[in-house]
């Protein structure tokens, strides 16, 4: 019997140990280590404005409706951009749903930036990337939206290009992917450019 209890306080102590050592120091020291080395990725890359107001985050696309702005990749996430939904549309490359809905997005691109019935779209502008939720687009796809945009903000087309260029980045390490445009980023570019004297 004083086997069975002394194996129950041992146990007990045990268990009471690991409880405060793995939900509560190692966590916190997570937290401090990941606060003190990268603050901001650890707190969700958030990116504010000129009066300090978050605006969204570098790692999220956001739903942009306005001609003023660059709009990101379609999303299949929920009702759009809905990061508690993130996900793909899931549809295979024999899907005809798939295929409609590509057709019917070309259609609108072109439409909406200008372009003629048979001009090349980037497929990033027409594809939703797997999470639905990709922020980034292709140089190229904001390079078509570029004259919208210029238009729309009444700003000399070669302005606008050159903003495109300045937020673009290159390749993941330099031969991952292709380069690429944050269009949060891009768009809070523009906000400032506008507000500008």
């Amino acid at each position: 019997m004083k086997t069975f209890l002394a194996e129950i306080k041992t146990s007990v102590v045990l268990t009471l140990l690991f409880a405060v050592l793995l939900c509560g120091v190692y966590p916190l020291a997570i937290w401090a280590g990941a606060q003190a080395l990268f603050a901001d990725k650890a707190n969700g890359s958030l990116v504010t404005d000129q009066a300090g107001a978050v605006r969204g985050s570098l790692l999220l696309a956001q739903s942009f409706t306005s001609d003023k702005y660059f709009q990101p990749r379609p999303s299949a996430a929920g009702t759009g951009y809905d990061a508690t939904s993130s996900g793909g549309t899931n549809l295979g490359p024999t899907s005809q749903k798939l295929s409609d809905s590509i057709k019917a997005a070309v259609t609108t691109y072109r439409t909406a930036n200008g372009l003629a019935a048979d001009a090349p779209v980037p497929a990033d502008a027409v594809t939703s990337s797997a999470s639905g939720l990709d922020p980034h687009i292709s140089v190229a796809n904001a390079g078509l939206q570029s004259a919208r945009v210029a238009k729309a903000r009444n700003l000399p087309l070669p302005q606008v290009q050159a903003l495109v260029t300045q937020t673009a980045r290159d390749r993941d390490w330099g031969i991952f992917g292709e380069p690429s445009v944050n269009v949060l980023q891009l768009n809070l570019a523009l906000d400032r450019l506008a507000a500008a004297p």
